[in-house]
């Protein structure tokens, strides 16, 4: 079976006049805490990262592993966050444009063109762009950034665990599960909680 070319969408964009394209991807946007992470990463062109695939669909020693990897091979990467309190201020969608500019802006050197997962372009990046849907799955770059993104708040979510045991964030990341929202109806919210996710565990006087 053929493999498809990782780096199609670099390509096209090369052929406009563009030389350092950047993937950018997300990681965190359904838990109940913690921030939402975004990274993005320019690749050198053909850059081969055995194994690249979107983190979702790699265990977490694989990612630990092709984390360094990409940092060591990127020409550069970036990896910005939003806290829990911009994203109750302002909501999780605009919260998820904010990280990702944020880290869009803190690559040096700077890329002169994104490739966004997902079908939204985020309303500030300071370079032109398009969207990729699945993104992580079909580019090279946002696959690379998908994986810092997660690898990076996970760990986050680790230092956490330690600073509020009670939830056992080790184990779900902030994420919805059983556990944690039982943990949540026991303890109540904790200061990295999204007060404007709890609304329907806790009830509204929480949100």
């Amino acid at each position: 079976m053929e493999q498809h070319d990782w780096f199609a969408y670099e390509k096209q964009a090369q052929t406009q006049g563009f030389s350092a394209i950047c993937g950018i991807d997300e990681a965190g946007r359904g838990p109940l805490a913690g921030p939402v992470f975004a990274a993005a990463v320019v690749l050198p062109p053909g850059c081969v990262i055995e194994g690249l695939n979107d983190s979702k669909k790699l265990t977490e020693k694989t990612r630990e592993i092709l984390f360094d990897e990409i940092q060591n091979k990127a020409v550069s990467y970036a990896v910005a966050f939003a806290t829990e309190s911009e994203i109750d201020e302002i909501n999780i969608l605009q919260a998820t444009y904010l990280a990702m500019t944020r880290a869009c802006k803190a690559l040096s050197p700077a890329a002169d063109y994104a490739l966004v997962d997902g079908n939204r372009m985020p309303p500030n990046l300071p370079v032109p762009g398009e969207t990729v849907v699945k993104g992580d799955a079909l580019s090279a770059s946002i696959a690379a950034a998908s994986i810092l993104a997660k690898v990076s708040r996970d760990r986050l979510m680790l230092q956490l665990d330690s600073l509020y045991p009670e939830y056992q964030f080790s184990k779900h990341k902030g994420y919805g599960t059983k556990l944690h929202r039982e943990r949540l109806l026991q303890y109540g919210p904790c200061p990295i909680h999204r007060r404007s996710f709890l609304k329907k565990i806790l009830g509204p006087q929480h949100g």
